[in-house]
């Protein structure tokens, strides 16, 4: 990729970035939200054109590439937001495109034949007719890993693909990734998770702002190096120092039953942040939307400041004083086609209105307050949400649990996605809330943030409480002893 540029209205997402690939190499690609990854892969694969630069592989040099270009010439793409056909089978999804290969006709029998192969060859335990919907995340990324060796990738770009799976799923991408590299296929690797980088990765290169830094041997640099290198600047402490909580119980839940769940109880105080941990499958997603009102109790109690709740949705669940960022940002968080001020007073809007019309001053007023305040990296609060990076998204969906200024704060995976630097950023604000008297219900699967953001923290095992422990206790073998169901 030889001085690639790519600019936006109001910004230039790519500045005269240059960076070579090898050959059977494990590259990463790494930098903080908005520094213009996406926009590079995105360029790689053909579905945008860069306004100057080019593309050179297997010694052949192109201003821009189609995407039918970039896969002729071997580039395959798995994203982090999956684009599969989810109604349809495993082996219809790998031979998408590919009808032709048995002849004319298409033989069902020889596709689920090699479709056994391949699913085999990469120990991944489903069979060629299973429906996609009805796969688990990490299988649906290999999936589309199969369909990239399918069609003889000597290029696979893998955006965040361990950011929605579990630790021993994450063993078997890294075992694929190795597997890939035997092939001399080149495998283009994003992800904010730097300790994985150091185990499978030969080379990182860092942009920084749309502009290319430098690229390193990864034996040549440590973890806070590299963070130096994508923030340009150091920081000394991810987990920011946070006061104890007071005594004062804000929210009270005895014996909650429903969605899947049985019997949680827990007391969250004022000022706290409180983390809520299990293996996937373990229900605590589900909780979170028993206590916001976007799934209905059968069974149980939920106090808030004094006041029993009853709660038949989410409009129930935020007039109480209870906000919830969700887990999946773009499909439950944003308004992707919507402007960012829209989206920050969507959820304010009985009180920026005059009668039955919206002061839209108010509106934009409130949108540049927040804007400042959690520092949405955007030229104007007027653009699409969808334009903005994955980590200014999230910021757009805290400002929009915000605005009707909650008791209680809901946030589902807060850094799913999201690179160092806006963590920390994330992990102040949260702080800062807890200081204006706010309490928070985190669920992650981080381990490092459960333990460094937590006071306390709920242990969930299929459906059922395991255990809380505080944190004088706190310990990962104890987490995931309790998390088994041991």
């Amino acid at each position: 990729m030889r001085h690639i540029t790519k600019t936006y209205p109001g910004v230039k997402a790519l500045d005269d970035v240059s960076i070579s690939f090898k050959k059977g190499e494990v590259h990463a690609l790494v930098g903080e939200n908005g520094a213009g990854k996406s926009t590079f892969i995105k360029t790689i694969a053909g579905a945008i054109h860069p306004d100057s630069g080019e593309i050179c592989i297997g010694g052949k040099t192109y201003p821009h590439l189609n995407p039918k270009q970039a896969i002729d010439l071997g580039v395959a793409v798995v994203y982090q937001e999956l684009i599969q056909f989810e109604a349809m089978t495993v082996m219809d999804n790998l031979f998408m495109g590919m009808e032709g290969i048995d002849g004319m006709f298409i033989n069902d029998k020889i596709r689920a034949e090699r479709t056994q192969q391949m699913l085999d060859s990469f120990h991944c335990n489903v069979r060629p007719t299973d429906l996609i919907r009805d796969l688990s995340i990490a299988n649906r990324q290999i999936i589309e890993i199969i369909k990239a060796v399918i069609r003889k990738a000597k290029i696979v770009i893998m955006d965040e693909p361990t950011a929605a799976i579990t630790v021993e799923e994450q063993e078997t991408l890294y075992k694929i990734v190795k597997e890939l590299k035997e092939k001399e296929v080149t495998v283009i690797y994003i992800s904010h998770r730097l300790d994985e980088l150091f185990e499978i990765c030969d080379r990182v290169s860092v942009l920084r702002d749309g502009q290319y830094v430098t690229t390193v041997n990864i034996t040549d640099v440590d973890k806070d190096g590299l963070i130096a290198l994508m923030v340009g600047r150091e920081l000394t402490e991810t987990y920011p120092k946070k006061p104890p909580c007071s005594d004062e119980v804000v929210l009270k839940v005895e014996h909650l039953s429903g969605n899947g769940l049985e019997d949680i109880s827990f007391e969250l105080h004022k000022g706290e942040i409180l983390g809520f941990a299990g293996l996937v499958g373990a229900g605590r997603t589900e909780l979170m939307h028993l206590i916001y009102g976007a799934a209905k109790a059968k069974d149980g109690k939920m106090t808030l400041r004094g006041k029993e709740l009853h709660l038949k949705s989410p409009a129930d669940g935020q007039k109480a004083g209870i906000g919830l960022v969700p887990e999946d940002r773009k499909f439950q968080g944003c308004f992707l086609d919507k402007a960012l001020y829209w989206n920050t007073s969507i959820s304010n809007i009985d009180n920026i209105g005059k009668g039955p019309f919206v002061d839209t001053k108010e509106e934009m007023k409130q949108a540049e307050i927040f804007k400042k305040r959690i520092r949405i990296k955007t030229p104007d609060m007027k653009v699409k949400a969808g334009t903005l990076s994955g980590g200014n998204q999230q910021k757009v969906v805290v400002a929009k649990m915000l605005a009707p200024k909650p008791d209680v704060l809901i946030f589902d995976e807060p850094t799913r996605g999201i690179d160092i630097g806006a963590r920390a950023e994330i992990y102040g604000m949260m702080v800062a809330l807890t200081q204006e008297g706010n309490s928070i219900l985190m669920v992650s699967s981080d381990m490092e943030e459960l333990l460094g953001m937590s006071e306390r923290i709920v242990v969930l095992h299929e459906g059922h409480q395991t255990g809380t422990l505080n944190r004088e206790e706190f310990s990962q073998e104890k987490i995931l002893t309790l998390a088994s169901g041991l």
